[in-house]
């Protein structure tokens, strides 16, 4: 090859090494990592424009024994896609492709499995999108019943989460999150409405974050007025920016609770 075809090629190399420079200082630097797993609150923070996200639950277990019966719950491969919107906004596609519910009593065992319902949602935040400092957000969801009967809630429903998040200190925050939920009626004839609320505190260590949470749920429905709660603990490791694992394990409070909960995950940025 000749020298000035060996220049050219040389150039052409160190000018394009020089604008992808230019193009990643160029470029806004992401968010930190904001994973709606684990825990049964919704955070504040809301991912950037344009960055796609997928959080799977590799299991989830429940155990209920209090009453005449017991129950047991199994629920695989728990899917959430969430896709920033806007600066201050991201949708949410949420879905579970295998449950199974076996119920005993009186010496018979019932089993159902099938799908679950799918919930769709928005979060919009209303201050500090990135959740730093007091973050505030909104969040509207509704569920379509796609879901198998024993499994899906057979109706239309919804409700809205206001997620907030307060640092403590450099390492340690504080997350709240209430909701209202406009619940399918368990005769099938209409709807009523239901109240959650999370409370929960937070401590990183570097790639790791503990939490431990008190979960709180009650529903009017006509039939039978229900109240659960549990006091939930919970495991994240980032080992590095756009991944992370998670574990936790919840412990019910009232007799309409499972009285043991664990489950154990993954979330990936893009």
């Amino acid at each position: 090859m000749r020298r000035p075809a060996v220049r050219i090629l040389a150039g052409a190399a160190l000018a394009s090494l020089s604008l992808a420079a230019a193009q990643a200082q160029g470029a806004p630097e992401r968010r930190d990592f904001c994973a709606d797993r684990p825990g049964k609150g919704s955070p504040s923070c809301v991912i950037d424009p344009g960055v796609f996200q997928a959080e799977v639950g590799a299991f989830d277990a429940s155990f209920q024994r209090s009453g005449p019966g017991s129950s047991d719950t199994y629920a695989i491969g728990e899917l959430e896609l969430r896709l920033g919107l806007t600066p201050t906004t991201e949708g949410q596609i949420a879905w579970t492709p295998y449950t199974q519910v076996r119920d005993r009593s009186g010496g018979q065992s019932v089993r159902t499995e099938g799908v679950g319902d799918v919930t769709f949602a928005l979060r919009r935040s209303l201050k500090n999108p990135d959740g730093s400092g007091v973050s505030v957000a909104l969040q509207p969801f509704v569920s379509a019943p796609t879901g198998k009967s024993g499994i899906g809630a057979g109706a239309w429903q919804g409700g809205l989460i206001a997620p907030i998040s307060v640092p403590l200190s450099a390492d340690i925050s504080l997350a709240l999150a209430p909701e209202f939920d406009v619940v399918a009626d368990a005769d099938g004839h209409g709807s009523h409405l239901g109240w959650v609320g999370v409370v929960g505190i937070s401590r990183s260590f570097g790639a790791l974050s503990l939490g431990a949470e008190l979960w709180a749920a009650v529903d009017d429905d006509p039939a039978e007025r229900t109240t659960q709660a549990s006091f939930d603990l919970t495991l994240a490791w980032t080992p590095v920016d756009d991944l992370q694992f998670d574990f936790g394990v919840n412990a019910g409070l009232t007799r309409d609770t499972p009285d043991l909960q664990v489950g154990a995950g993954i979330a990936r940025r893009f």
